[in-house]
């Protein structure tokens, strides 16, 4: 699914002015927008564009860590990639911030491409997610469109279950879930049946389950 250009933004959430502006300085000398930030609090009080965009955070901050705000941010719409600065980190707090999902944890003074390359694969992440958070969007609305009964339809045969088995499962005839069968493949946009269990799969759909085998 195609979608405008979007420009991405970096955050800057770091409490010495200085930082904030000498990095800046260098991220608009190679085109990107940026956006600076004193304190969490902040970041968390500004609007967020609806752009890619990545978090670079201080570990060290006045009221509470760069690490602490990583673990409020994660699983909230605002959760970003971080790339994480420090002027006093040491190796069980980088592996802590790694652990959790940032993307580089870098040791001030750090070389000013090491920042570049590590914001630029942060942005990279956070595209790829916002492309897949746009195709699970769409496969919902496909899967919602679906009539009560073709959902039923759908989960048993993702299961495996062959017509004869869903039609005496759901009460149908077999030319019935033949029927309804290729409506939701064609709703679904499905080429294949192992593309419309793949989809399935991406939905977290709950799929009907197999009985046992016969002793």
């Amino acid at each position: 699914m195609p979608v405008p250009s979007e420009r991405p933004i970096v955050f800057v959430v770091d409490d010495d002015a200085v930082v904030r502006d000498s990095i800046e300085d260098l991220l608009q000398s190679v085109g990107l927008e940026v956006r600076l930030f004193a304190s969490p609090e902040e970041f968390l009080q500004t609007r967020r564009p609806d752009v890619p965009g990545c978090l670079v955070l201080d570990v060290r901050l006045p009221e509470r860590s760069g690490l602490d705000f990583q673990r409020e941010l994660a699983g909230t719409e605002r959760e970003l990639p971080i790339v994480f600065i420090t002027g006093h980190g040491d190796i069980p707090m980088s592996v802590r911030a790694m652990k959790s999902g940032a993307v580089e944890f870098l040791t001030k003074p750090f070389r000013d491409q090491d920042l570049i390359d590590a914001i630029q694969a942060a942005i990279a992440r956070d595209r790829a997610r916002r492309a897949e958070a746009r195709v699970l969007l769409e496969l919902r609305r496909r899967f919602a469109a679906l009539t009560p009964r073709e959902q039923d339809v759908m989960r048993q045969v993702v299961s495996g279950r062959l017509n004869k088995q869903v039609a005496g499962d759901l009460n149908l005839s077999e030319a019935r879930v033949k029927a309804l069968r290729g409506q939701i493949m064609r709703k679904m946009q499905a080429e294949t049946l192992p593309e419309l269990v793949r989809i399935a799969d991406r939905l977290g759909i709950a799929t009907a389950k197999q009985p046992p085998p016969p002793k």
